[in-house]
């Protein structure tokens, strides 16, 4: 009996051993990283120097450019979609109630709350992201292996309409933020899905008059065009279910609106240190005057 104990433990610890390294990284949270597929191994290094985690440490999937056509098509303009596969993603999943923690690096266009907001829009609220690329991309592409590697670690399907409807709002919000901000773009469209029971019975008429309010509560005025996006947008979610949507934005919302904080409280240091560094500059300035310096 003890020689059969004694085999038994040697064979379980051969086959621990012979287990890849990827089978241990989850830990307690399971997690995948996307590469695209176009990346050279150069490349594929420096993205998972911006995950922060060495590569083999994490199950490695791969997006194509074909997969993100797939979302990005009739939202995105076919130029910018390109023919390459170059966004990445590091995406860990977190315990109910963990929250959202976007990062980016290389992300030219899509910050890490506009993603919130749209993943909540897709049925993704507990992760750790991190969206990167080796050099300068827009980022819309993104979702696509967000959504891969969701699907993957969780073996459910997302919901095709929402995946749609996810990559309709980030390109929108996107859109939006070239003008407006990010902060400002993102609370106006979360606004508008926190009523979609109402907008669902409103005409496009009184769906313009209710953006026009919202954003005028953010001081902002938007153009036709924006309005026109905004409703079309109000149009699509309503194939969503309202009530499952509700609950996702709300357990956004905080997360949200702390990033909103810090970025103000940035701004606000940032400001001080100028006021602090033109008073020093200035007093030196009279000073040297004072001394024939200048």
């Amino acid at each position: 009996m003890k020689i059969k104990r004694t085999l038994c433990a040697l064979l379980l610890a051969a086959v621990l051993l012979s287990l890849p390294t990827a089978a241990f990284a989850d830990g307690a949270h399971q997690s995948r990283a996307v590469i695209g597929a176009d990346l050279t191994d150069e490349q594929v290094t420096d993205v998972y120097n911006a995950f922060g985690v060495s590569r083999g440490s994490v199950v490695e999937l791969k997006v194509t450019n074909q997969e993100e056509r797939q979302y990005l098509e009739g939202y995105v303009d076919a130029s910018v979609i390109g023919t390459r596969s170059i966004s990445s993603v590091y995406v860990e999943l977190l315990d109910e109630g963990g929250g959202m923690n976007v990062t980016t690096s290389n992300i030219s266009w899509c910050t890490g709350e506009m993603y919130m907001s749209a993943l909540a829009t897709a049925g993704i609220t507990d992760a750790r992201i991190v969206v990167a690329a080796p050099f300068p991309v827009s980022g819309t592409a993104a979702l696509t292996g967000i959504y891969k590697a969701y699907e993957d670690m969780t073996g459910k399907k997302l919901d095709d309409l929402a995946k749609l409807v996810s990559t309709q709002e980030l390109t929108i919000t996107g859109s939006l933020a070239e003008e407006i901000g990010s902060m400002d773009s993102t609370s106006i469209v979360n606004d508008l899905k926190l009523m979609l029971d109402e907008t669902a019975q409103m005409s496009d008429e009184e769906i313009r008059q209710q953006i026009i309010q919202i954003a005028a509560e953010y001081n902002v005025s938007l153009t036709d065009k924006q309005i026109n996006q905004l409703i079309s947008l109000c149009r699509s979610l309503e194939g969503l279910d309202a009530d499952s949507l509700r609950k996702r934005v709300e357990e956004v919302q905080g997360t949200l609106q702390k990033v909103s904080e810090a970025k103000t409280q940035v701004v606000g240091f940032v400001q001080s240190v100028k006021k602090v560094v033109t008073s020093v500059k200035s007093f030196f300035d009279r000073i040297g005057g004072i001394l024939g310096w200048n």
